[in-house]
């Protein structure tokens, strides 16, 4: 049976790759700070816990002992006072130096879009960076590249509700016509899981991930509002304003500005997939649209916490 190690597996994406590993016959290993948040997030007891930490690599080796493939699913933008990506790529190269010392196959990584001829913003200079690094460890890296992931534990996705929930209105920056085509989280981890076993997957590669749907941030905000059903009017500016709105935004949503500046600088670019290679290496996955997307992790979401605006 092969072995796969979940690491983040406390976070929105690690917690639900799990039971999908599990779901196609793959021997789990989880790995995190702390065992009590990976059980809480809903892994099951039959997994086994290793306790450690990736940015100084206490307890990768035994993690990664007998695994032939390794999940990095590790975000570190809520550093405080240190550069989140100087952390992120430091505790990436960690994680390759041991996934190579213990003889890893296949490494499976989820990070951000890169929009073609712009300037990468913070956040999506350092998850390319990190992926370059998981690229350059094994021979059968795959490293995922989406937009925004439509669910019920997405940082961004939540940020998003609580914003359209809380705020009296909808400003619309001039980044509101922006294109991007979201995810169900669904289907990004039908994509990860399939990673694991996937006999299609040969040589480094990056893949872009996508929804079925194309739309502007502007929609894509509006759209959430319909759904929560409450009356917000839209303003649209005729700027950016991303240095200043990021902490008003971060205070109304409830988020550490430090995660939120970082992804409010990312808009400014569109984030398009550049090709349709996903469908023919993993055509079994089948994509939700971007409304059903919406209504499900609203629903998922209010199963463990009820939303004001509904």
């Amino acid at each position: 049976m092969m072995r796969a190690l979940v690491t983040g597996a406390s976070g929105g994406v690690g917690a639900v790759v799990v039971p999908e590993l599990l779901r196609l016959g793959v021997d789990v290993r989880a790995f995190g700070r702390s065992e009590a948040r990976i059980r809480a997030a809903g892994v099951p007891s039959s997994v086994a816990v290793v306790e450690g930490d990736a940015t100084d690599g206490r307890g990768l080796d035994e993690a990664l002992d007998g695994c032939e493939v390794a999940y990095f699913l590790i975000h570190s933008m809520e550093g405080g006072a240190t550069d989140f990506s100087d952390v992120e790529r430091r505790t990436a190269e960690t994680f390759a130096t041991a996934a190579q010392r213990a003889g890893v196959r296949r490494v499976v990584y989820l990070g951000g879009p890169v929009p073609p001829g712009k300037p990468l913003s913070r956040h999506l200079r350092s998850r390319l960076a990190v992926e370059e690094v998981l690229l350059d460890a094994v021979d059968e890296a795959v490293a995922f590249r989406a937009s925004i992931v439509v669910g019920p534990r997405s940082r961004s996705f939540r940020f998003l509700v609580r914003l359209v929930e809380r705020a009296p209105v909808l400003p619309l920056p001039r980044w509101r016509d922006g294109r991007t085509r979201p995810i169900d989280e669904r289907d990004v981890v039908a994509y990860l899981g399939a990673a694991a076993t996937s006999a299609r997957v040969h040589g480094p590669l990056s893949i872009d991930v996508a929804g079925p749907d194309e739309l502007s941030y502007g929609e894509l905000v509006q759209t959430i509002r319909d759904e929560l059903m409450v009356d917000r009017p839209a303003v649209r500016l005729p700027v950016s304003l991303t240095a200043v709105a990021a902490p008003v935004a971060a205070a109304i949503a409830g988020e550490d500005v430090a995660l939120i500046g970082p992804l409010m600088e990312s808009l400014d670019s569109d984030t398009l997939p550049r090709d349709e290679r996903v469908r023919e290496l993993f055509p079994e996955v089948r994509l939700h649209r971007f409304v059903a997307a919406v209504q499900r992790a609203l629903r998922a979401w209010e199963r463990v916490e009820r939303l004001a605006a509904r």
